[in-house]
């Protein structure tokens, strides 16, 4: 007997930034590839699909969601195939890899975590998200960038904002936009990001530094010569958006587990060799993009029985492919004993974050930090975290209490 599947038509977005698990879990059991009205393109729920499609860059291009292309313009990474791809990768990635990373990290993260714990270790309770985890996680990444002179809550604004106008990928019968508000947001906080970073590129310029930005700049360009802004800008966006909210919300999100499972986080505290263990769970658990990912067919192909012209257009839920019960036991459930196996919180294939090991290098030393100076932290009973988003996922918020 065939499965009805007319629900999918039902589904909102709404309903999916409130909580995609229940729609994503019935997907995966019914239609792991799926035509969803709400969001104009073809889902795709399942682990197996999300890898395979990932890994076959014959038949799949990457392409950048709609909603995200309006917020970023062109010339992303994150839009870029073959050689572009390569190019862009070239002059992104060197200061992020592990190596490099591990030059700078402590010395980046360190004296900030610590100076924004005295700020409140004798508080008591605080909104630990607010108060820690967002702070620390742009700071961190802003001084990297170069913007050492942007206050942390301004920094917070951008990426915020830009994280609405990314994920406004609602659209009407006819396939517009359903709502333009925000990507105004975001085109108005854009021009503020330009108007305070041109004179540090028009100075880096000049004089190059160690900056990320300044590296972007200068890193296999010829002698006396500059990359073109319009290289640089669509790039920046990207990072202040990924690089800056993604640490944040996996600080966040794997706090949240642990304070679940009070077993759990006491082990962790006691034992800070763990926290790369709970963090990688914490990701997995609550991927922080949950599902921004698009691929597009090179040619015409079917996918799990479902055929798709050349040209068309498919979102894959890394969120739903990492709660996948094929692939992990009782999925909903944070578990740092949990065997680890590979996730894709953090995409996979060419397109796999650049970012990943300098967050999570982020994510695990504000951790360690926060443990050394509060280790007997606690949740708040009376205000539990809640959840939010589809494009991307995490905590509104994390109210914490400790005995000073």
């Amino acid at each position: 007997m065939t499965t009805s599947t007319t629900w999918i038509e039902s589904i909102t977005m709404e309903e999916l930034d409130r909580d995609p698990n229940p729609i994503y879990d019935q997907l995966r059991r019914e239609a792991p590839v799926a035509y969803v009205p709400a969001v104009g393109m073809y889902v795709v729920a399942s682990r197996e699909l999300c890898l395979q499609t990932t890994q076959d860059s014959d038949t799949w291009s990457t392409v950048i969601a709609p909603s995200g292309g309006r917020t970023f313009g062109e010339g992303t990474v994150l839009a870029a195939n073959g050689a572009e791809h390569r190019k862009l990768r070239d002059w992104i990635d060197p200061q992020l890899r592990p190596s490099a990373v591990d030059s700078y990290i402590d010395t980046l993260v360190r004296p900030h975590a610590r100076r924004i714990l005295e700020g409140f270790e004798d508080l008591g309770s605080v909104d630990i998200q607010d108060a820690y985890f967002a702070p620390i996680s742009v700071r961190s990444v802003g001084d990297l960038m170069g913007l050492t002179d942007i206050p942390s809550k301004t920094l917070v604004r951008w990426f915020q904002t830009l994280a609405q106008s990314y994920g406004n990928a609602e659209v009407d019968q006819d396939g517009n936009f359903a709502n333009p508000a925000p990507f105004e947001a975001g085109d108005a906080v854009k021009t503020e990001i330009i108007a305070a970073v041109d004179p540090l590129l028009d100075h880096w310029s000049e004089h190059p530094d160690h900056t990320l930005i300044s590296h972007w700049l200068h890193d296999g360009m010829p002698e006396g010569q500059v990359r073109d802004r319009s290289e640089i800008y669509p790039n920046i966006y990207v990072f202040l958006l990924g690089a800056l909210q993604e640490p944040g919300h996996v600080m966040t999100t794997t706090l949240a587990g642990l304070l679940e499972h009070p077993d759990q986080l006491e082990r962790v505290v006691d034992d800070p060799t763990l926290i790369p263990r709970a963090v990688n769970e914490g990701a997995r658990w609550v991927a922080p993009i949950w599902s921004a990912a698009v691929k597009v067919a090179n040619h015409d192909v079917s996918l799990q029985g479902v055929d798709l012209p050349a040209g068309t257009p498919i979102m894959l839920a890394y969120g739903s492919a990492n709660r996948d019960e094929s692939s992990w036991e009782n999925p909903e459930a944070y578990d740092v004993d949990r065997p680890i196996m590979p996730h894709l919180a953090f995409g996979a294939g060419n397109h796999a974050c650049a970012g990943t090991y300098l967050g999570t290098a982020i994510v695990r030393i504000a951790l360690e930090e926060l443990f050394e100076t509060i280790p007997n932290i606690e949740p708040d009973p009376d205000r539990a975290p809640r959840f939010w988003g589809w494009t991307f996922r995490g905590p509104q918020g994390l109210h914490v209490t400790w005995e000073v």
